[in-house]
């Protein structure tokens, strides 16, 4: 029998089940210890909304298993996920999760540490943990703060709850029993997360609880995170130690419906403003670069990038006739003019070579492209695309050549080739790529190349034109799976005061999976059909002007 008892109430379930003494004894610490700390509502008691207690509380701390090491019931959820928009009271809730694992929860030499991408991210939930303990007189007689260190120490118990940001983490050699890890998303990796939760290995009740906004990097650990969290959500059973509590605006749901924003924020109407949501939403819907901040921080809807470019709807309606393996779409293409583009990245990443065939496969234009990568580079990114890589390599999307760096024979190779089943009338290239392969690629090909510099200047007019072909539906991509990842990756930038001119803003290569390769093969190859096929030959007839 489970046994535990609070308020003269007694557990008596065996096995797996909920045990309603834990959950009366964490929702009792919260509302009758800890206190508001903001606004109207500081130091008032904190009391939880109907949500927060039903659907987050009581069954984190309340439901229990059978240990059969340690021959005892213990917590069911040893890590916890909690997905929220912004400004619905993640920090309260981790602040006061923090303090009960500090000096609620029954441990001697607890550490409970408050994780974050940064000193300043941490210290977020830390300062409203301090806040409470300044405005709770049973806290403030407990537990000691110590705002230069970022601490909260229970001299009582020997335990200390530690603010530790991401940067510290070579120094960590922690056994934490609680980690509190606020906004998961701007985590560049899972190298700090999977540190923590290992540390956990030794205590008999840990609990790793993160709390979270949707993101804007459809690779990052955070989204991985994410849809784990869905698939535990959809079956309880695939990992049962998990709780997960995601609220995120379904993708086909009206945004603008004011009867959707309650599904991602449960807050609406109790203490956060619908009338400030409003005003948010008229400005999403009246400046289109507002749009997918409102969908990320007020919808919690996951998004690719804060500033996207191509509309991927608008992309994906541009499909047209798919095939299994590029060399069938070559095949229904051969000696058909075209036009190519070139971007000779780092020879430690991806290559791209993009032809544009006007007279395509589906009447109009269609667009077919090369990647290369070295060997040394997929595992880079298939640890960060789930490896989608791998995949793509295997189905002939991606050629993956010998050694550490990209092999330019290989690639010289490979547009010969092209240049041979097609009639190709010049080639459009990063000016960066180097002389040396410019120059044998013109002996090898006979086809005449054209630097192109990666400036506003040099790409606005590919973009532009291939937006506008986007949104007439004028050209087809074929399903390219990888051409699709770098679209839906891309960002762009404008100068100051000149809206008009535009270019791709190229990623960080070494700190994130995003490629956007296709895109500016792509606009280079577009712009030199524009440009250079689309012109009228001079007559040879004299006129004379009277």
């Amino acid at each position: 029998m489970c046994g535990r008892t609070f308020d003269g109430r007694v557990c008596r379930k065996r096995g797996t089940h909920f045990c309603a003494p834990r959950a009366d004894h964490a929702v009792a610490f919260c509302q009758e210890i800890c206190v508001h700390t903001k606004d109207r509502w500081a130091r008032k008691p904190f009391i939880l909304s109907k949500w927060q207690r039903e659907d987050i509380v009581r069954p984190l701390f309340g439901e229990v298993r059978w240990d059969d090491e340690a021959e005892c019931y213990v917590r069911r959820f040893r890590i916890g996920w909690i997905e929220l928009a912004r400004k619905n009271g993640k920090s309260e809730i981790l602040a006061f999760v923090a303090l009960y694992m500090l000096c609620g929860d029954g441990v001697e030499s607890a550490e409970v540490y408050g994780c974050a991408r940064d000193l300043d991210q941490a210290k977020l939930v830390f300062k409203v943990a301090a806040r409470m303990v300044a405005l709770s007189p049973v806290l403030a007689r407990r537990l000691r703060v110590i705002e230069h260190a970022a601490r909260i120490v229970d001299e009582k118990t020997n335990s200390v709850y530690q603010v530790v940001p991401s940067d510290a983490l070579g120094n960590l050699g922690s056994n934490p029993s609680c980690v509190i890890f606020d906004e998961v998303l701007t985590q560049p990796n899972g190298d700090f997360w999977n540190a923590m939760r290992t540390g956990m290995g030794t205590r008999l009740e840990p609990l790793l609880l993160a709390a979270t906004t949707a993101g804007d990097d459809p690779s990052s650990f955070a989204k991985a995170e994410h849809d784990e969290c869905v698939k535990i959500t959809d079956d309880p059973d695939r990992a049962p130690h998990r709780f997960v509590y995601l609220r995120n605006l379904p993708e086909d749901a009206d945004p603008w419906d004011e009867a959707n924003w309650y599904h991602s924020n449960p807050a609406l109407g109790d203490f956060l403003s619908l009338a400030a949501l409003r005003e948010e939403a008229l400005e999403a819907r009246n400046d289109p670069a507002k749009e997918n901040a409102f969908r990320q921080y007020r919808l919690n809807q996951w998004v690719s990038q804060v500033t996207r470019w191509m509309p991927m709807h608008l992309y994906l309606a541009c499909t047209g006739t798919t095939a299994n393996a590029p060399e069938r779409l070559r095949d229904q293409l051969v000696r058909r003019p075209a036009w190519g583009g070139l971007d000779l990245a780092s020879k430690l990443d991806l290559t791209a070579w993009c032809l544009i065939v006007p007279d395509g496969i589906d009447g109009h234009a269609s667009a077919l492209w090369r990647f290369w990568l070295p060997e040394a580079g997929v595992a880079f990114l298939d640890e960060r695309t789930d490896n989608r890589v791998s995949r793509w390599a295997e189905q002939g999307w991606i050629t993956v050549t010998d050694g550490e760096v990209i092999d330019y024979e290989v690639i010289e190779d490979d547009i010969t080739t092209d240049t041979g089943l097609l009639r190709v009338a010049d080639i459009s290239y990063d000016e960066w790529s180097g002389e040396p392969v410019r120059q044998r690629l013109e002996r090898r090909t006979g086809v005449s190349m054209y630097p192109v510099p990666q400036t506003y200047k040099g790409m606005t007019h590919g973009m532009t034109e291939l937006m506008t072909l986007t949104r007439s539906r004028a050209w087809s991509h074929h399903g390219n799976p990888v051409a699709e990842f770098c679209f839906d990756s891309v960002e762009v930038r404008h100068p100051p005061g000149e809206p008009d001119l535009i270019r791709p803003d190229k990623p960080e290569r070494r700190k994130t999976s995003k490629r956007i390769d296709a895109v500016p093969t792509a606009s280079m190859a577009f712009s030199g059909w524009r440009l250079r096929g689309s012109k009228v030959k001079k007559s040879s007839r004299m006129v004379v002007m009277g």
